[in-house]
């Protein structure tokens, strides 16, 4: 691969191979705002693609030799492309650089005050509540999220203000390439088993990330969690690195955002925090608009990153209120027949029980049935066992095959490690291969005042608007 040091000086005419994913479609949309000459590749068309299309990107469907032109100054990749691909062979062929999308989003940020968000969950969610509230606030940030906000290609804004916030995923090491001014770290657990052999890899991939903050900046990270607790001990508790400020969150009696009460109210929780005497001392109670604790702690997080940055927290508390959700994480599909479907991009355990907990808590007297879809042969080997104790919290399951991605099947590795493992605690589960009979499938155990949860980070989002067919079928 040509070096990336150099992704600014490059990304004038920049070809993007999987353009309409998640991540690369955020960045494409910012350079495009910004007047460059976008083009890219994606394997089919999608609202996220058409939105980049009317900002002026050139965007063909599948992947040839021939949709590179001829003047494009750097291509574009995620670590999902494989080296076979026909437009990355052909960029090497050309001397053309190649340059990862984290370097791309590193170039974008040279200038700004970065927050880069990571964790092993939470991150869209917390990067979403930022983007928003601030938003609100009328401090126009630039953002790229992993997930849009309200629409198609929603999910990145190239704004005139000086906060810029981002995603920083970790599952390739990729949040290596960022230098924030603030760096959130809600949470530390072993996922990304393709990269990651042990809690050591993880703690020191987090470790170098947090080396990676500006001298004089913050690190705003988890008093609860014990990955975060045992991360700020190694990287030196409140002293750190250059000067570098920690700021604790949480529960915990001795964190300097203090959480003293989280009161659920249906689908919306209202959230009193302590302020240490550092960032003014008040206490403050606000609403975060999606249901569950872990959304709420998240807000906390976005709350205290604010303040890190001289954002007033009593300003940025109740504009907090104004995030209602990102798509994928617990977004409202529909109602049919009296059943609710929502979908959630949970595929980690620790993510489908947070879900799970906090839909229940607004479900009422109905059931919680679950579309579980397995995400990734690697994890489902590691972590099927927990993903399946994770499931008895549902009333019902249906869980599907594994959704590959970018990987190649491991033998052995099925779905069904997870059924058993749900089987062992009681769960009421049902292994389902084939994908079109979901819907049917669903429908005929749903009833009046349920709620259906599509879950996983694969396709299984598709089947929210075909359960709601099949529910208003006058057949059912």
């Amino acid at each position: 691969m040509a070096p990336a040091g150099t992704a600014s000086d490059t990304l004038d005419r920049p070809h993007f191979i999987g353009i309409g994913g998640a991540g690369m479609s955020g960045v494409a949309k910012v350079l495009a705002m910004r007047g460059a000459r976008v083009s890219g590749s994606d394997t089919k068309d999608s609202p996220i693609v058409g939105a980049l299309r009317e900002l002026g990107a050139t965007v063909h469907i599948g992947h040839s030799a021939g949709n590179l032109a001829a003047d494009a100054t750097s291509v574009v990749i995620s670590s999902a492309i494989r080296d076979d691909n026909l437009e990355l062979v052909t960029a090497r062929e050309r001397g053309i650089p190649v340059v990862h999308r984290s370097d791309a989003l590193a170039a974008l940020m040279d200038g700004a005050r970065p927050i880069a968000v990571a964790g092993t969950h939470g991150k869209t969610t917390t990067t979403s509540m930022l983007a928003v509230s601030l938003r609100t606030l009328g401090l126009d940030p630039s953002y790229v999220i992993g997930g849009d906000l309200d629409a198609p290609g929603s999910s990145a804004h190239h704004g005139a203000g000086e906060i810029f916030v981002a995603e920083a995923d970790e599952s390739d090491r990729s949040f290596h390439k960022y230098a924030p001014e603030a760096a959130i770290i809600l949470n530390v657990e072993l996922d990304h088993h393709a990269n990651y052999a042990s809690m050591d890899e993880i703690y020191a991939s987090f470790e170098t990330f947090v080396r990676r903050v500006r001298p004089g900046g913050a690190l705003v990270i988890s008093a609860d969690h014990p990955g975060a607790r045992e991360l700020t001990a190694r990287v030196g508790g409140r002293g750190g690195h250059d000067g570098l400020r920690v700021l604790t969150y949480g529960e915990d009696a001795g964190a300097d955002v203090r959480v003293l009460a989280i009161e659920p109210h249906g689908l919306t929780s209202e959230v009193t925090v302590r302020l240490a005497d550092s960032l003014g001392g008040a206490e403050l109670t606000f609403t975060v608009s999606v249901p569950g604790r872990h959304y709420a702690l998240n807000a906390v997080a976005a709350l205290t990153a604010g303040a890190a940055l001289d954002v007033p927290a009593a300003e940025l508390a109740p504009a907090l209120a104004s995030y209602t959700g990102v798509k994928r994480r617990l977004q409202l599909k529909g109602t049919a027949a009296g059943v609710q479907v929502i979908d959630s991009y949970a595929h980690h355990p620790t993510e489908i029980a947070a879900d799970l907990e906090a839909i229940r808590g607004g479900a009422g007297e109905g059931r919680v049935l679950v579309v579980f879809q397995p995400h990734l042969f690697s994890r489902t080997q590691e972590l099927g066992t927990e993903m399946g104790q994770a499931l008895a919290l549902a009333d019902a399951s249906v869980v599907m095959d594994i959704y590959p991605a970018r990987e190649d099947p491991v033998p052995g590795v099925t779905s069904a490690l997870i059924i058993d493992a749900a089987a062992r605690h009681g769960a009421d589960v049902t292994a389902e291969h084939d994908r079109d009979a979901v819907p049917e499938l669903i429908a005929g155990m749903a009833k009046p005042g349920d709620l259906v949860l599509t879950m996983g980070a694969g396709d299984v989002t598709d089947l929210g608007p075909e359960i709601l067919g099949r529910l208003q079928s006058p057949e059912n």
